[in-house]
């Protein structure tokens, strides 16, 4: 009998989908799930590898001229396409997008959208290849720096491809299932409240879309700036604009609508 309902269910969110498709356009769809699976038809005839490449082009004669000398342009790489191909295979699993549409529904008012992420195994960021990091601080494949610290490391993928460069990798993380995550890679977790407070101080700190999921931006970049190297350290920071932020867990809760990504090294 249970199994019975389950196909039921099944098959009318299914047909609700469907239904949906042929209502609205892809941009008025508010569930993930329906959303993911209306611009997986949608685009079945395009060609991804051309739309991909848009991404990666910026034009430096808008720039400043401070910023256009120290622009560095990324490209789509191999190890890009690789992540977006995958990405794009998991996203007409279907089966699989309906248990993550479920388990997110019934968790979401208890849970943070982090933490489900941790709990499902997915959301992992990819924000540069390690030939694009590389690049952007301009150092040779076998160039290694004493110590690192990821903020808000998640499941630690953007982790790995720098640390690789460093003997000691530091991270911190809010979430449970994502300090998990990081502990199965063994990296060395710092209390989000005391990282800033063990003496320690850092060749490289990574701020990854963190400023826009933290309810004091400001400290968070004075405590930065006191814990690098003096004169050698380095900060990568990626933020979305427009800043509209979305705390987690702080003072601040509020929606965020984001439509672009800079980063920059200092």
């Amino acid at each position: 009998m249970r199994i019975l309902i389950f196909i039921s269910w099944l098959l009318f969110y299914v047909s609700f989908l469907l239904v949906m498709r042929k209502m609205w356009t892809g941009k008025y769809v508010r569930s993930p799930l329906a959303r993911s699976l209306f611009m997986n038809m949608e685009t079945e005839t395009e060609t991804p590898g051309y739309e991909a490449q848009q991404w990666y082009h910026c034009s430096p004669d808008l720039l400043g001229e401070r910023v256009r000398s120290v622009f560095v342009q990324s490209r789509l790489d191999e190890e890009t396409l690789a992540f977006l191909q995958k990405s794009e295979e998991k996203s007409s699993w279907l089966f699989t997008q309906l248990y993550h549409s479920l388990f997110s529904t019934i968790f979401s008012p208890i849970v943070s959208r982090t933490s489900i992420n941790g709990f499902l195994g997915r959301g992992s960021m990819f924000v540069f290849s390690k030939d694009q990091f590389r690049r952007l601080l301009q150092i040779e494949p076998d160039w290694k720096g004493r110590r690192m610290l990821d903020l808000g490391a998640g499941d630690g993928g953007v982790t790995e491809v720098m640390g690789c460069h460093f003997n000691e990798v530091f991270t911190t993380e809010v979430s449970t299932p994502m300090k998990w995550h990081l502990q199965r890679k063994s990296y060395s977790l710092l209390g989000v409240d005391e990282w800033h407070r063990t003496g320690f101080q850092f060749d490289l700190i990574s701020c990854l879309n963190l400023l826009d999921r933290c309810d004091e931006p400001l400290k968070l970049l004075r405590d930065i700036k006191k814990s690098l190297v003096p004169g050698t350290g380095r900060l990568i920071l990626a933020a979305v604009v427009p800043f509209q932020p979305y705390v987690e867990t702080g003072k601040m809760i509020t929606e965020t609508r984001t439509t672009d990504q800079f980063m920059s090294v200092c």
